[in-house]
């Protein structure tokens, strides 16, 4: 899947990439590599190094005047990337189209960092390479563009990263250095052999580089953590640190080193380019420098996301209305029985609903599960099958069903006590109920919710609980005395010690009270043409598997229904 919409907003190739045909009619060079596809149009093959290497050189000639040479046997950097990484430093530092003071750890043959940098903003920078003949291609790299004075490229010691190469420039503070470290720890990784994840499909561009560009003991992650430990020593000789990681693991530990290591000010962000991907970690020793809030949280509410859905056809909805009718659903349109129906699954699951405004002939719920209720639910009938008929029936059982209506009956003067009572009474009953996710006896299984049951599983403010509750069961059910949770005279005082045995309330009654949940979603019923669609957007959460399983509960549960009529 193409990442270009999440490139920098800056950069040049979000919205407008390179177009291959009008490249190749005007550089002889990169033509060569440009070939129609089936569909007729220009591509390139990206795992032919000659390729990648003519693309490089041709973008960086049309988009910068910049002409740079490299050999196939290095690395060959991709142009999008990499201006990601320059355009996020200017973020870092305020430096867009301003001086600044960089260092570029292991520049590479075609010095590519420096050369935008010094063309697009008039950077100086500082550029250490200690291979020979990265050495000396930067170098050349450098002069024929005529940006000497702007880049110098130094020849550094093996292992040597900032320590060694600031030993002569004692005076200068350097606004930030920037780094593309060596990814891999071995021949082995770097084939993605172990590394890789088996589901993941396999590049679509070929990786060159010498030895010491893609290779390090302890590969990126030993390599980062060389340039904290230099870092700790030069801390405000630089107002920024930063480093490009190939792998997202990496950045968990690098962040645990920096917060054990007291650094103060620490950030990441994500470059996406095509297919792939990279991230990127910066670090400040600086109390008065602005961070960049990680850009990864904001990209996914801004991504468009796909809702699941499933559409009910015409010819079942008479079905799902009478079910709804019997339910005590006056409302003639299928979308509001519908509705009704959903609400009622909704509560028997204890999931978290409410409604709110929405277009004409259309309902939403506003859903908050907190809790998986709707796998294994045969399984769990079943078992609730088997506990009723190898325990006997409490004596006290018939009368539990009588009590909790006189108590629904009851005026809202009712002392506190009588309430708590009652509630002492139920407990056994309750404590069954919740702890095998089940529905109470067995009458219950085959007539619907109870009263008790359904003042157990609303989940509304009060004044919406006494609507839904009349819309799904068809009578009124007083709220004020069939939950104790509620505000007011007639609920347990604070004082007041609950009774021995009475069960903790396990969720508050408005979804919107809840701390702690498994998701949150929209689910929208909506009518279109003839038949009625359900869409369930995904608002946020821990795992959208979850929401996926209650979509397809409740697609099953309703067409179950149809299939029984």
């Amino acid at each position: 899947m193409a990442l270009n919409k999440s490139m920098h907003p800056r950069n040049r190739y979000k919205d407008k990439p390179p177009d291959f045909g009008y490249l190749a009619s005007k550089y002889p060079d990169f033509q060569q590599h440009v070939h129609t596809s089936l569909a007729g149009r220009p591509v390139v093959n990206f795992k032919e190094p000659e390729a990648v290497r003519a693309l490089t050189c041709t973008l960086l000639k049309e988009d910068f005047g910049l002409t740079i040479e490299i050999p196939l046997e290095r690395l060959i950097p991709t142009v999008p990337l990499r201006l990601n990484y320059i355009h996020w430093v200017e973020d870092l530092i305020d430096g867009q189209k301003q001086p600044r003071r960089g260092i570029d750890i292991g520049t590479g043959a075609s010095c590519i960092y420096p050369l935008l940098g010094a063309t697009m903003n008039g950077w100086y920078f500082l550029a250490t390479e200690v291979d020979d003949i990265c050495f000396d291609y930067a170098t050349k790299n450098v002069e024929q563009n005529n940006l000497s004075d702007l880049i110098k490229v130094v020849k550094v010691p093996q292992k040597t990263l900032l320590m060694d190469a600031l030993k002569e420039e004692t005076e200068i503070v350097y606004d930030f250095c920037m780094c593309n470290p060596p990814f891999f720890a071995n021949q082995l990784e770097a084939k993605g052999v172990n590394s890789r994840n088996s589901r993941r499909p396999p590049p679509s561009s070929v990786n060159t580089g010498g030895v010491t560009e893609i290779m390090a003991e302890g590969g990126e992650l030993e390599f980062v953590k060389r340039i904290i430990h230099d870092s700790l020593q030069l801390k405000k000789r630089l107002r920024w640190y930063s480093c490009m990681l190939g792998k997202k693991c990496s950045l968990a530990p690098l962040k645990e080193e920096l917060r054990k290591q007291g650094v103060p000010k620490v950030t990441h962000t994500e470059f996406c380019q095509g297919r792939t991907m990279r991230w990127a970690l910066a670090w400040s020793f600086y109390d008065d420098v602005i961070v960049p809030s990680p850009p990864s949280k904001k990209r996914k509410l801004e991504k468009m996301r796909k809702p699941l859905s499933f559409t009910l056809p015409e010819a079942g909805l008479k079905e799902l209305q009478a079910k709804a009718s019997a339910l005590g659903c006056t409302a003639g349109s299928p979308v509001d029985s519908i509705a009704v129906l959903l609400e009622k699954t909704l509560t028997e699951l204890r999931v978290l609903h409410k409604r709110v405004p929405c277009r004409k002939q259309e309902q939403s719920l506003f859903l908050t599960a907190v809790e998986n209720t709707w796998i294994h639910q045969r399984q769990k009938r079943r078992e609730g099958s088997r506990q009723l008929r190898e325990l006997p029936r409490a004596p006290h059982c018939a009368g539990t069903s009588s009590q909790t209506s006189v108590a629904t009956a009851a005026p809202a003067t009712v002392p506190a006590t009588q309430n708590q009572s009652a509630s002492t009474k139920n407990s056994n009953t309750q404590d069954n109920e919740e702890e095998d996710g089940q529905q109470q006896p067995a009458e219950q299984v085959g007539n619907g919710t109870s009263s008790n049951e359904t003042s157990k599983d609303v989940t509304h403010t009060p004044t919406e609980q006494k609507e839904v509750v009349e819309n799904v069961s068809g009578e009124s059910v007083d709220m004020d005395s069939s939950v104790s949770t509620e505000t007011g005279p007639e609920a347990v005082p604070k004082e007041a010690p609950p009774a021995a045995g009475e069960p903790p309330s396990k969720r508050p009654l408005s979804p919107g009270a809840v701390e702690h949940f498994l998701f949150k979603c929209l689910l929208n019923v909506m009518l279109e043409e003839s038949n009625v669609v359900l869409e369930m957007h995904w608002v946020e959460g821990t795992n959208k598997d979850l929401m996926n399983q209650l979509c397809t509960y409740l697609k099953n549960t309703l067409l179950k229904s149809v299939a029984k009529s």
